[in-house]
């Protein structure tokens, strides 16, 4: 089943989001939501979740779901904020959130009272649960690896891998942070790369590489040919080996301490 996808490029911190819209019945899922946070004045603007909103707006559609790949640590989610302009979405994040949430929270300032329980979030999801967004049927498929609480979504014939996977010339996301572990990503990956060969692929992240101009879409036929890091014939060991080297190289993201404070709770509430 061909669904309806909706990219929103965040270029600040080069995060697609996406709107999923299910023409049938114009219900729709928000997947992986920005807000603008600026470092330098320690504030927030929410630009980039207005332009969502007006979408829905405009094509008087009917948000359900706002859905997290997994807790980023390069942007603030606009999950929770969305959540206030649409009080009938329920956000929802994998079930591993809670083990990300022990494991990072002692490293951050969390707020008073803060548990590391999910409790934050509307649902979490186990691994091949299925939901709907109005008649589309969707999957969640687990896929730790680059966090313990990363899931890609499968709505019909389009994938939404969030940090797993990148465009095939940019590869695989890094495995560094607590909770990471490269031999799992592969594992997790084996799983996207045995869906279809048309599977529609989306990702979550796109940085140009080379130059070229910044793009969201593949199939897992381009992937299974020509990802740099997990082609057909790489093995686990090759893969870990080259993911490990290159993760040795790689900064900490320019946000990651807000950005990880704000989305263990699933983004903040307000911009205040």
């Amino acid at each position: 089943m061909s669904v309806e996808v909706v990219p929103f490029f965040h270029a600040g911190s080069n995060t697609f989001s996406y709107l999923v819209v299910d023409p049938a019945s114009s219900k729709a899922a928000v997947i992986d939501p920005a807000l603008d946070y600026d470092p330098e004045t320690d504030t927030l603007a929410s630009t980039s979740a207005q332009a969502l909103i007006e979408h829905v707006k405009q094509h008087s559609l009917h948000v359900e779901w706002l859905l997290e790949t997994h807790a980023h640590a390069d942007h603030v989610s606009a999950s929770r904020w969305l959540r206030r302009h649409w009080p009938q979405a329920r956000v929802a994040i994998g079930q591993g959130i809670t083990q990300v949430q022990a494991t990072l929270a002692p490293r951050y300032d969390m707020p008073e009272g803060f548990r590391a329980d999910g409790s934050q979030f509307d649902h979490l999801f186990a691994d091949n649960e299925a939901f709907q967004i109005g008649t589309l049927p969707a999957r969640v498929i687990a896929v730790p690896g680059h966090t313990s609480d990363s899931v890609a979504y499968l709505v019909g014939d389009a994938l939404f891998p969030g940090d797993s996977m990148f465009m095939p010339d940019g590869g695989t996301a890094r495995c560094d942070f607590p909770g990471g572990d490269a031999a799992q990503l592969y594992r997790s990956i084996q799983r996207l790369l045995a869906l279809p060969d048309q599977t529609r692929v989306f990702v979550c992240h796109d940085y140009g590489p080379g130059g070229r101009a910044v793009a969201n879409e593949t199939t897992i036929a381009e992937q299974r040919r020509n990802n740099i890091h997990l082609r057909d014939g790489v093995d686990e060991a090759s893969f870990v080996a080259t993911r490990q080297a290159r993760d040795a190289t790689l900064p900490a993201p320019r946000l990651m301490g807000p950005s990880i404070r704000a989305n263990l709770q699933g983004g903040p509430v307000d911009l205040g």
